[in-house]
């Protein structure tokens, strides 16, 4: 052979073996072909739509950086929730493909036939009042380790071999919240708020009103310049002590700060107005079991006389609330406490003008731990899908200090002037500039087979006023009652009532009266009634002539009208009009319209009367399309299908939703 025959050889295989090297190469350091994992953050009550809330053009100026990378590596979009825009019924939709009518959750306090009215019935967001199984059973069933964290319907655990940190109020475990202690005043307050101070309206106090005591000899070492007054504070199975007391030498009462002691001899915290203490140990109990916990101190708000408003926060993780049970500890310990989200439901940081301050202070506490908490859950459980939910995008849209003054469309909006408007976006890009960097937390710790998913229940719309229909229904006599003179809290006459509306949407009607365990009525009695208080509800009337009620169907509707489960919804079915809220409180003046404190809202609002409801859908990872918008909003019940097409996992047989066209490759 030649010299240059075998020159050309040599050439040719180095060619070949250079070729095949960056071959190798290339697929080594390319894109993974396939999905295998999941991150989905669904933060709760994230609006998102092209009209206000524009988070992709906000991105687009820079301000939400992690967002746009998601932008130009994946698909983004807006999506629709279904009614009655609430958590519970939207979270089931996300995480089962379906619509409430199949996966059961029509509401958070649902009730059904056999039993009685004045108690829930059906808890919307526990697990068990989903009819199918969620997502994570899916996953569990391919042999995926799925950690859920802070998600509603989560709980009571379903999943077996993953991890489920605190789903919101599924009725599992000792789940603790943040209270307020409040000087009484002559229990003005505290009836002005009736059932308002507590959880959900029925549950726990979240607001407690005190009377405090001049402490002539305290044990714990305080100066004074005015008597010191102490207060016992009492919750969760645990008593401290604040002792108000005046530390300025200025010849008047002016009292300017607050001990907190666990057993009245040694200080925990000495703080001032606006002031958080740092985490102390404490012993909570829960069903007459003690356990070790954290709890910090705030003063909200303290007078020169002495009025006081205080907010204890307790540690929202727990051996009884996280599966394994030494999760929380693990948490706590390599993490920190857990703050889940701001303020409590019903709000209560709404009431005075400092509760801003301390709800700002609490949100972005809230962020730190959601932030902090990914890196963790990532290196230490090895998790194949995580679906993680923050509530505080929620509470800060729905609450009295923000929407109303900063979207256009709201009767308050002039009541600001635009350097404070100015202030208040500033303040809720804030906000959204913390979820950009949970994004950027996510991808930070996320391999090259995660899929990252960016959804939301529903988004938030203004609130102009309360609609106080049970006032209403008692003007035309068909719901009786009386109101407590010292709480505020209304005494039902259920066997003199023939109608009443319950949360979200539903009124219940019987002409026999609502007594005892409730069935539905028939007959020609009951449809005469039925259609009397239906048309009674379309005529009501604004002082200016508005009609807020959006929409009245009958039960026998709730499938193929509003993709309701019927068994699960009231004799009528009320939709309010968009700037219009339904309140269930009554009042012995019977008002029927009057301004909320709060200035946004989400429930029983028909989508398609407002883009306010609407919510980011954004997806990237292996098998996704790069830098697609989707043209149209799409349907809540359509995520799923398409997040588990990208991750090569069969469909459940029941699923409603579609795949999405132009996402995937």
């Amino acid at each position: 052979m030649s010299s240059n025959r075998f020159t050309q050889i040599l050439i040719l295989v180095c060619c070949v073996a250079f070729v095949a090297s960056c071959s190798k190469g290339t697929e080594a350091e390319g894109e993974v072909k396939q999905a295998t994992k999941l991150y989905w953050f669904i933060p709760d009550g994230m609006r998102a739509e092209p009209e206000l809330f524009d988070i992709y053009k906000w991105a687009e100026e820079g301000r939400l950086p992690n967002i746009k990378k998601m932008m130009d590596s994946g698909v983004y979009g807006f999506s629709k929730p279904m009614f009655p825009t609430h958590t519970p019924v939207n979270f089931a939709t996300l995480l089962t493909g379906t619509t409430p009518k199949v996966h059961g959750v029509a509401d958070g306090p649902m009730h059904i036939e056999g039993h009685t009215l004045n108690k829930v019935s059906v808890g919307g967001f526990r697990s068990q009042a989903r009819k199918i199984p969620a997502v994570w059973s899916v996953f569990e069933d391919v042999g995926k380790k799925v950690l859920l964290h802070s998600v509603p319907g989560s709980t009571p655990p379903e999943i077996k071999d993953g991890v489920v940190i605190r789903g919101r109020w599924g009725g599992w475990g000792a789940d603790v919240h943040a209270i307020n202690f409040e000087t009484r005043l002559k229990g003005v307050q505290r009836y002005k708020q009736g059932r308002g101070s507590r959880l959900f309206f029925f549950g726990p106090q979240l607001t407690q009103y005190l009377d405090p005591v001049e402490e002539k000899e305290p044990k714990v070492k305080l100066t004074s310049f005015s008597p010191i007054l102490k207060a016992e504070l009492t919750s969760w199975g645990a008593t401290a002590y604040a002792y108000v007391y005046d530390s300025s030498d200025d010849k008047k009462v002016n009292y300017d700060r607050v001990a907190f002691s666990a057993d009245q001899e040694n200080i925990l915290a000495d703080i001032k107005q606006g002031e958080w203490s740092d985490w102390s140990p404490v012993q909570l109990s829960w069903k007459e079991q003690q356990y070790a916990s954290n709890y910090k101190f705030h003063i909200i708000k303290l007078d020169e006389d002495g009025f006081f408003r205080l907010r204890i926060f307790y540690n929202n993780l727990n051996q009884f609330l996280t599966q394994p049970a030494e999760v929380a500890k693990d948490i706590t310990d390599n993490v920190s406490p857990m703050v889940d989200f701001v303020d409590n439901f019903p709000p209560q940081l709404i009431y005075y003008p400092e509760d801003k301050q301390t709800f700002l202070d609490e949100l972005h506490q809230s962020f730190d731990y959601h932030t902090s908490v990914i890196p963790h859950l990532m290196k230490s459980y090895s998790p194949d899908v995580v679906i993680h939910d923050i509530y505080s995008p929620n509470q800060m849209l729905t609450s009295r200090w923000w929407l109303g003054y900063i979207d256009p469309t709201s009767s308050r909006y002039n009541d600001v002037d635009e350097a404070e408007r100015e202030k208040l976006w500033t303040e809720v890009k804030d906000m959204y500039g913390r979820l950009d960097s949970m994004i950027g937390t996510i991808m930070t710790n996320a391999d090259d087979s995660t899929l990252i998913v960016l959804s939301s229940d529903h988004g938030a719309h203004i609130l102009n006023k309360w609609v106080r229909i049970n006032n209403y229904l008692a003007k035309k006599g068909y719901l009786k009652f009386t109101i407590d003179k010292k709480t505020g809290e209304p005494n039902i006459d259920w066997a003199n009532s023939k109608a009443i509306y319950l949360k979200m949407d539903g009124v219940f009607i019987h002409p026999d009266g609502l007594a005892g365990e409730w069935k539905r009525g028939s007959g020609e009695e009951y449809e005469k009634l039925r259609d009397e208080v239906a048309a009674y509800l379309l005529e009501l009337k604004d002082e200016d002539g508005t009609k807020p009620v959006s929409g009245v169907w009958k039960w026998e509707q709730a499938e193929e009208v509003l993709d309701l489960p019927k068994d699960r919804v009231g004799d009528l079915i009320v939709a309010n009009k968009a700037g219009y809220g339904w309140n269930e409180e009554m009042s012995e003046d019977l008002q029927l319209f009057d301004t909320p404190l709060k200035t946004g809202y989400k429930q029983a609002i028909i989508v398609d009367e407002t883009k306010a409801m609407w919510t980011p859908f954004m997806i990237m990872g292996p098998g996704v399309k790069k830098g697609v918008k989707l043209s149209d909003a799409i349907d809540h019940k359509d995520q799923l299908p398409t997040i588990l097409k990208a991750l090569n996992v069969e469909n459940p047989n029941q699923m409603e939703g579609t795949i999405l066209e132009g996402v995937l490759d």
